[in-house]
């Protein structure tokens, strides 16, 4: 499971025309799933990715998680994050879960998300999505978790 995130001062995600999803400071994070993941991945990068320090303290260093400065998580299902690119100049999908997996363990993670403090917002599973954000930093970060 990959999460691609962005330490963000507001971003949201507009789907036919409206704003399905929105926050204002915190992390928006674009959400891959590959093939074998299961809730215990799910499980396990949520705590990175929780705790995960890349807000700054008083001094200006990077000590602070999206918790602590009373942030919010935009969470948006994209697959493309699980191709291989190592060869060819076309992204292959095999390691990309099938999408009824997929979706059922992208709620899965919005359902754990939810049981956190972090007001918690997202994208919409299959849609045709516009994700806008401000990158504050620009600060992003890749984590992932394998079985």
């Amino acid at each position: 499971m990959i999460a691609l995130l962005q330490r963000v001062t507001q971003a949201h995600v507009v789907v036919n025309a409206h704003i399905i999803g929105e926050i204002q400071q915190g992390l928006m994070v674009l959400l891959g799933i590959e093939r074998g993941d299961s809730e215990a991945e799910a499980k396990r990068l949520l705590e990175r990715l929780i705790g995960y320090r890349v807000f700054a303290d008083e001094q200006g260093k990077m000590n602070l998680n999206v918790q602590q400065i009373n942030g919010a998580l935009l969470l948006v299902p994209q697959f493309t994050l699980s191709a291989d690119t190592r060869k060819g100049t076309r992204p292959s999908f095999t390691p990309a879960a099938a999408p009824e997996e997929a979706e059922c363990l992208f709620n899965c993670f919005v359902s754990l998300a939810k049981k956190t403090s972090l007001s918690v917002q997202t994208g919409q599973f299959g849609a045709d999505m516009a994700v806008n954000l401000t990158n504050d930093g620009p600060v992003t970060f890749w984590l992932q978790v394998s079985r």
